[in-house]
């Protein structure tokens, strides 16, 4: 018999029948790489390719979890920002929630989300169990304090809820942001070497808006909530099916999983 954290590490998708793990095919993995070059240039084509893709994750694995799609559920999202989000979630017919500390980032795209929250992702101003679905997509590696906002999220969720947390792994290849690649030399050599380099400081600056993150962090995490959520998945987010493998490996995975994915239903 597996035990829980060998069962974690197969936990590509919850078996073959999984319906997410049925979309994660090489075509999807280039499409959203693809659009990583937009991120700072043009961001609502990177964040609206992401939402899309964001939108369909919860929608299967809550399929999977409950039997029904998002048509009444309250969906949580940390961390989101000007709410590029929106339009799919409110789509699927869910009402979206988005809360961000960050005012500015909150307007960056001028968009208007109604119901939108400022507050931190480690205090959510939420009762415990109150939505259906909590989700934060790359915003773990901009906190100081990733898992007690993990632990704020499965707070609020209901029980069998389900809450999804997507994060980019620092020594990934997108870790350092646009300080990349050389926060492999350090985060604070990669900042200082893009301020000489561009006369300003980068929008994601290591130790204040941008923190190393690791893979086995979130692995670890996973573990910990054991007898309060059950694992449905753990897997590298941008990697076709066949490549989720790499989350079983420590120190590949660091290198290679590039932005990992825990799904969870609470218990």
């Amino acid at each position: 018999m597996l035990n829980h954290n060998q069962a974690l590490l197969r936990a590509g998708g919850s078996g073959p029948r999984a319906r997410f793990a049925r979309r994660a095919t090489l075509r999807r993995s280039l499409r959203l790489l693809g659009s990583f070059r937009f991120e700072q240039t043009d961001p609502a084509v990177f964040y609206g390719g992401l939402a899309t893709d964001t939108a369909e994750l919860i929608g299967d694995f809550y399929r999977d979890l409950t039997g029904r799609d998002l048509t009444g559920t309250t969906v949580l999202d940390v961390g989101g920002g000007p709410g590029y989000f929106a339009d799919e979630f409110t789509a699927a017919g869910a009402r979206y929630l988005p809360v961000e500390p960050d005012p500015s980032e909150m307007h960056a795209a001028g968009l208007t989300v109604s119901g939108a929250v400022r507050g931190s992702g480690m205090a959510l101003p939420f009762r415990d169990g109150s939505v259906d679905i909590c989700l934060s997509s790359n915003v773990a590696e901009h906190v100081p304090h990733p898992w007690l906002m993990a632990e704020e999220m499965l707070r609020v969720t209901r029980p069998g809820g389900l809450m999804m947390l997507s994060y980019t792994v620092w020594l990934g290849p997108f870790g350092g942001h646009e300080t990349g690649p050389w926060h492999y030399l350090g985060g604070e050599y990669a900042a200082r070497r893009y301020r000489r380099r561009f006369g300003r400081e980068p929008k994601n600056r290591f130790g204040s808006s941008l923190f190393e993150v690791r893979a086995a962090d979130g692995m670890d995490w996973a573990e910990r909530v054991r007898g309060r959520a059950r694992i449905m998945a753990v897997f590298p987010r941008y990697h076709p099916r066949w490549a989720w493998w790499l989350v079983r490996v420590p120190g590949l995975r660091e290198l290679l999983v590039s932005n990992l994915v825990v799904v969870a239903a609470k218990i």
